[in-house]
């Protein structure tokens, strides 16, 4: 699951309490220290967003990956426990949210190396920073770029010639079709064919929706959290599995 604005309202509202735009009894500063103190995350700072305590909460939480959504629910359990009758209520809904949380799929990011170029290094860390900070639709943009100049430079070491300023379809197209190493072998290597020539549609759909739906461009409407995750798990997919098999 990824948090909606309907969920983030029903736990600010149901189970922590505002008051006067205050979120429970947080101060500015100690909503600051809430995330080091209570969720062991360190990277976060309301102070840099505009809005109320609760506002900045709800922009935070929405905007961060399933596993940190989970340790800030926890968060939340801690510091505001269960001492009033509403929260006694509604405290099994935000365990049942963590629970979803706890077992959301993900792909993990591909890790910057040095052999990576600088563009490739610098979009795969934007990416992680973009899923907490803004929200997935923001780093779809980031991810497609990580891949695309990812795919240009595995081209370049094995001297696949690419036209110029070829699309990123074209170069996985190409790396699939002359680069030994993703020469499907073993055990049922027809259907391994079959899911690398799917990827092309994979890889043109994540275009487009970077293209239309995401802030790389002024869209005016963007993909939802769930659809973001799905297109940025699929690019760190097909991602982990060139790479891995290119560099044997």
């Amino acid at each position: 699951m990824a948090f909606n604005a309907q969920e983030a309202l029903r736990l600010v509202n149901r189970y922590i309490g505002v008051d006067g735009g205050y979120l429970g009894d947080f101060s500015y500063r100690t909503h600051t220290d809430f995330y080091p103190e209570y969720c062991g995350i360190y990277d976060i700072f309301p102070d840099e967003l505009d809005g109320t305590t609760r506002q900045r909460f709800i922009t935070i939480l929405r905007g961060e990956t399933p596993d940190r959504q989970a340790r800030i629910l926890r968060g939340v359990l801690e510091r505001f426990p269960p001492d009033t009758k509403a929260r006694q209520q509604f405290m099994p809904v935000v365990e049942d949210w963590i629970r979803q949380l706890d077992g959301a799929p993900a792909v993990a990011s591909p890790m910057p190396i040095a052999s990576m170029s600088a563009v490739v290094r610098q979009a795969l860390i934007d990416a992680e920073n973009l899923i907490r900070t803004s929200g997935p639709a923001s780093a779809v943009d980031r991810v497609h770029t990580a891949l695309h100049g990812h795919m240009n430079a595995l081209c370049a070491e094995a001297n696949i010639t690419l036209p110029e300023r070829p699309t990123l379809q074209v170069a996985v197209k190409k790396l699939r079709e002359n680069h030994p190493g993703l020469a499907p072998t073993g055990q049922r290597s027809d259907e391994i064919s079959r899911v690398l020539y799917s990827m092309a549609a994979t890889l043109d759909a994540l275009t487009t929706l970077r293209n239309n739906a995401t802030p790389a461009h002024p869209n005016d409407a963007l993909l939802g959290n769930h659809e973001a995750l799905l297109a940025i798990n699929a690019g760190r997919t097909i991602f982990a599995y060139i790479d891995s098999k290119v560099r044997v």
